[in-house]
């Protein structure tokens, strides 16, 4: 248990004390850049699916 206790204590004081934490704009900018990679990329893999749906209907329905 001790073990435990020792890893938690020096745990919290490496993320209290020797981390740089970002200033609070530079988090959000980062998470706004984020965010809008994120919708691109799901707006782009959306896209595509439906595009490979429609081409596929169109390709079945030929036969």
């Amino acid at each position: 248990m001790e073990k435990i206790t020792s890893f938690f204590k020096a745990s919290w004081e490496e993320i209290t004390q020797h981390v740089t934490w970002p200033p609070f704009g530079e988090l959000q900018s980062n998470t706004t850049l984020v965010l809008v990679g994120s919708l691109i990329f799901a707006f782009v893999v959306g896209l595509m699916d439906f595009l490979f749906e429609n081409v596929l209907n169109l390709f079945y329905q030929t036969f």
